[in-house]
């Protein structure tokens, strides 16, 4: 049987350690350790623990469970303080009020690009409808119905037909649907109207 190529773990001599790297390899090793078995503690016995060390250097290093403020404010006694509990509930209302207001600016968002595409899209049906937008002209919807007489109510229906079957063939166009489904949405359209366009 072959016998060990290394010497293991071997137990040492505790004191301070001579050389400066080896003591700042162990310092960093060792404070991993302890972290480890701090938050252990924490999981498996629900204890709140806290920890700074300072390094050779001079450097802080601090853990806690569950932060390290609260804990040192604890072993103060400072949270028994009235006004640590408000820095609390206000700490707590700050991030609340920020996410709030990250939201709103979303939405403020979201509904200024829905407007601007309905401004495109005006555009659009201006253009379908012939209008250029320079002046102010009147639309074929715009008179009253009672004002005018069979053969205006005539006009406005016919009006109606050539932009409804404008309308379908340019959705024909472009989503390539079925040219039935398009007349039955105009015999229906037509059938809806409040007035008979043979009357």
């Amino acid at each position: 049987m072959e016998g060990k190529r290394t010497r293991g773990r071997q137990k040492i001599e505790i004191k301070k350690i001579g050389n400066e790297d080896d003591r700042l390899i162990t310092f960093s090793k060792r404070r991993s350790g302890i972290y480890k078995k701090a938050s252990e503690l924490a999981a498996l016995c629900g204890a709140e623990v806290g920890i700074v060390v300072f390094s050779p250097k001079g450097k802080p290093y601090s853990y806690g469970s569950p932060a390290i403020e609260y804990v040192a404010n604890r072993f103060l006694n400072v949270v028994a303080d009235q006004n640590a509990d408000e820095r609390i509930s206000h700490g707590i209302l700050e991030v609340y009020r920020q996410a709030r207001v990250y939201e709103a600016n979303e939405n403020h968002n979201e509904l200024v690009g829905q407007l601007e595409a309905m401004k495109e899209r005006s555009k659009a049906l201006q253009q379908l409808t012939g209008e250029k937008g320079s002046g102010e002209q009147q639309c074929w919807w715009e008179p009253a119905l009672h004002n005018q007489d069979s053969q205006g109510v005539k006009k406005i229906h016919e009006s109606f037909k050539g932009l409804v079957n404008h309308v379908c063939s340019h959705l024909r166009l472009r989503y390539g649907s079925s040219s039935n489904s398009f007349d039955n949405g105009i015999a229906s359209s037509s059938a809806a109207l409040p007035f008979n366009a043979a009357a």
